[in-house]
């Protein structure tokens, strides 16, 4: 594809050799010739100056005087948007794969009383439970089993090795990745007078909203009762715990590794990064965000802060303490000295004082 025809298919301006071939996308620190990336975030700029592209996508407002230390020719193309006409080029050049064929594998396990929409997709060993419901459009993967009265709604994907436990329901447009478990049972056990364990039971359910994404090998426990909920727009990472009773507010992101204990409410529009974990019976406000491995132990009733550490504090907080025990070694070694100097003080005020008493 020539750059020329990148550039009117981004609507973008073409600084350079419009007669380029380029064949692949790539990232600006490992492209080569015959390759275009992008610049968005200000820490790759430095990569302008010395990337073998072919030619680059940036920002139709900015100045680069990266570009100026140059020593070779390099296209680039303006954009009012480089990262989400980068994102269109990787469709462009890498589309999709195949989806999965409509129709039923004949290997499928379905009961007579589900319901199953138009133009559904069913694959290999898939087991669909009793009074289940499909709706139309949606997908199930190879070896995903729905268990009694789980509703899916309409043009929902579900990957391969997906568990969806009875009456768990799920909205329109849902993703849900390869090995991940929802309504598996909450983690509840009353200890007993002699120290045993006593199960308690978990007779509620999962409701996924419309337009949510759940990555690879989550873990979305049905509550004791009631609901455990993923609100619309939600877009959850892979590795994920969500507890018993817990709520994830609308278009939340939360990313690998995060653990969300029971009967926690998260706000809508919070970003949540890496190995975040919450205790139990918190509330989380709107647009509240947290630093990868913060730890969370209570709740935050005011929107729009940032917090990060462990236990997790206001980010400005945190990285004043993380500065104070920068220095804790230098003030080790200044208190020590210190308590050498007093010392020798009172050493000399003993003799002093034994010195004045002879005379």
């Amino acid at each position: 594809m020539k750059l020329s025809e990148i550039g009117a298919f981004l609507g973008g301006e073409v600084a350079g050799d419009g007669n380029l071939e380029i064949s692949r996308v790539a990232k600006i620190e490992d492209a080569g010739p015959g390759e275009i990336s992008f610049v968005a975030n200000p820490k790759y700029r430095k990569f302008l100056a010395s990337t073998s592209a072919s030619a680059v996508l940036i920002a139709r407002s900015e100045v680069f005087e990266e570009l100026r230390l140059r020593t070779s020719p390099l296209t680039v193309i303006r954009v009012d948007d480089p990262y989400m006409a980068f994102l269109r080029l990787i469709d462009r050049f890498h589309p999709p794969s195949k989806p999965l064929a409509k129709g039923t594998h004949p290997s499928a396990l379905i009961a007579a009383t589900a319901s199953i929409g138009r133009d559904v997709a069913i694959g290999a060993f898939v087991v669909v439970g009793e009074r289940c419901s499909i709706g139309d459009g949606s997908a199930l993967y190879h070896g995903t089993v729905l268990g009694d009265d789980v509703v899916v709604g309409r043009n929902a994907t579900i990957h391969a090795h997906v568990a969806i436990r009875e009456q768990c329901r799920l909205g329109d447009r849902v993703i849900v990745h390869s090995g991940t478990v929802i309504g598996s049972d909450g983690f509840g056990f009353a200890p007993g007078a002699s120290g045993e364990y006593e199960k308690i039971p978990q007779r509620g359910i999962v409701v996924i909203c419309d337009d949510v994404e759940i990555g690879a090998n989550c873990a979305i426990d049905r509550a004791t009762i009631g609901e455990t909920r993923i609100e619309e727009g939600a877009k959850l990472d892979n590795l994920i715990q969500v507890a018993h009773n817990a709520v994830v507010g609308a278009h939340t992101v939360i990313a690998g590794q995060a653990g969300i204990s029971g009967s926690t409410k998260i706000g809508k529009y919070c970003m949540v990064g890496g190995q975040v974990g919450f205790a139990g019976h918190l509330t989380i406000a709107d647009k509240t965000n947290f630093g990868a491995q913060s730890g969370v132990p209570k709740s935050v009733t005011e929107s729009g802060k940032t917090y990060f550490g462990t236990p997790s504090r206001e980010i400005r907080e945190t990285l004043r303490i993380e500065g104070a025990v920068r220095q804790l070694p230098e003030l080790l070694g200044e208190v020590r000295r210190l308590s050498e100097r007093l010392k020798a003080i009172e050493e000399q005020i003993a003799r002093h004082n034994q010195e004045s008493q002879k005379h």
